[in-house]
């Protein structure tokens, strides 16, 4: 053989060879079908439920459920997307009383927290619980009116 055949046969081997690996780098690969993974959202499925109660009337007509989960290490009170109270009232709280039935109103300062200020006036809402509260220390979670320490509704917890 040549060297000028041997050259040619060495070069129409090389790209015979890189046209095959240049088809197989454009083929689109064969996907594998798995199964989904099903994320649970956290809001839906809590990873433990505490307590839970239903709003009743006390100075303001007020409904609704709520309940106390626990989540990835800390609490939350979660008002249900059936709670509504009335508007009628400045610096609305939501709090968590001592007791399951608070007084309509001149609740004491030593005889609740305050979770945070009502977001909402009706629908679902959440409040985080601190760390340092222990959550089994009360009875009932309220609707509360600072300005004039008056109970709009409150949900007996158990």
């Amino acid at each position: 053989m040549k060297p000028t055949q041997f050259f040619a046969l060495s070069l129409t081997s090389l790209l015979v060879v890189g046209a095959i690996a240049a088809c197989s780098a454009l083929q689109t690969p064969v996907a594998v079908q798995q199964e989904p993974s099903v994320v649970a959202s956290p809001k839906s499925q809590p990873s433990n439920i505490l307590s839970t109660g239903s709003f009743v009337k006390a100075e303001q007509p007020t409904q609704g459920d709520v309940r106390i989960v626990t989540e990835n290490g800390k609490n939350y009170l979660e008002v249900g997307e059936n709670f509504k109270t009335s508007d009628q009232g400045p610096d609305l709280q939501v709090i968590l009383y001592r007791t399951a039935n608070p007084p309509v109103s001149g609740i004491k300062e030593s005889d609740y927290i305050i979770l945070g200020k009502l977001q909402k006036f009706s629908g679902a809402q959440r409040y985080e619980i601190t760390s340092n509260v222990n959550v089994k220390d009360f009875g009932s979670a309220a609707i509360w009116c600072r300005k004039f320490n008056a109970t709009f509704g409150y949900a007996k917890l158990g």
